[in-house]
């Protein structure tokens, strides 16, 4: 990408979408546009079209989506459905209308069959069903990948997708009802710390697998992905590194400072076994992350403590 391009990230205010912005002005693109939701509705056709006609953007960032938990995706079926195709529908239609150079889509590793192998390989995509409880926001994501390639064969568009594993970071959301699994943690061993408690409750046996990436090293792949490939296939963005779900919480005790005890309620559920990207194609590429762990959950306790203050 040229350093003074005119570059679009769609959902800035995002997880994703603030990393990118982070990572483009680190190094050097000064171009950046941005809209938030009330500035512009992306499920709005024609909005969306004269932002690209006013704008006219060069490269597009894909990373404005409606997202939630388990409870909200299986919630609000419908919504999750219509309003991601439309986002995505919109824009990559925008895109190829208005002639924009390159456009990266981000989906989700929920994309995969429920019973797929592991770890998971790109050629998994649509071998088998889907998991049920997200299986409306897993279509929407996959429709958005079956666009940038469709746009591609018909009309030569240089539109790429790539799937991250799971993600954590500055920009997280930190509920305990509807967070996802590292902010969760540390949200209940900061509260259990404290109030001097005794022990920290942690619902399964602990022993499920699961693949983390800092939201930062997401965004530097992100960037890698539109200076170096141009393929019609999308990319898994993973570590290709897991971890149990006991040696997590016991980083998440050590980061935090808590002193107590972790007890595993083995009558709550586990979930998937196991859940680990196959990101070789990436690492081939000659992309690998550079966030440890450890290093990351310590940054991600960091920016929920500045939340705190803040929300006081």
């Amino acid at each position: 990408m040229d350093l003074n391009g005119k570059i679009y990230v769609a959902g800035h205010r995002g997880m994703v979408g603030s990393a990118i912005v982070r990572r483009l002005q680190q190094e050097g693109y000064n171009n950046i546009i941005v809209r938030t939701s009330a500035e512009l509705d992306l499920k709005d056709q024609a909005a969306v079209n004269d932002f690209f006609a006013t704008e006219k953007p060069e490269y597009v960032f894909l990373a404005a989506a409606k997202v939630g938990g388990i409870l909200a995706n299986n919630t609000y079926r419908a919504d999750f459905l219509y309003e991601n195709m439309m986002i995505e529908a919109n824009i990559i239609h925008a895109a190829y209308v208005h002639q924009v150079k390159k456009l990266l889509f981000l989906g989700s590793s929920c994309i995969y069959p429920k019973m797929a192998p592991q770890p998971l390989k790109e050629e998994y995509l649509l071998t088998g069903l889907l998991e049920e409880t997200n299986e409306p926001y897993a279509i929407a994501k996959i429709a958005g990948i079956k666009l940038c390639e469709a746009y591609r064969d018909q009309y030569g568009c240089n539109f790429i997708a790539a799937m991250p594993t799971n993600l954590y970071g500055q920009g997280d959301n930190y509920h305990l009802q509807n967070s996802h699994v590292i902010p969760a943690l540390l949200r209940k061993f900061h509260d259990a710390k404290e109030k001097g408690e005794a022990n920290t409750e942690i619902w399964g046996s602990g022993t499920p697998l699961r693949e983390f990436m800092f939201v930062d090293d997401l965004a530097s792949a992100c960037l890698f992905l539109m200076n170096n490939y141009d393929g019609k296939l999308f990319v898994n963005m993973g570590t290709g590194e897991e971890v149990t779900i006991k040696e997590l919480a016991t980083l998440v005790k050590e980061v935090t400072g808590f002193e107590g005890g972790i007890v595993f309620d083995s009558t709550k559920p586990d979930g998937t076994p196991r859940k680990l990207m196959d990101s070789s194609k990436l690492h081939g590429m000659g992309w690998k992350h550079t966030t440890s762990l450890r290093d990351g959950l310590a940054a991600a306790y960091g920016f929920f403590q500045h939340e705190l203050i803040r929300e006081k």
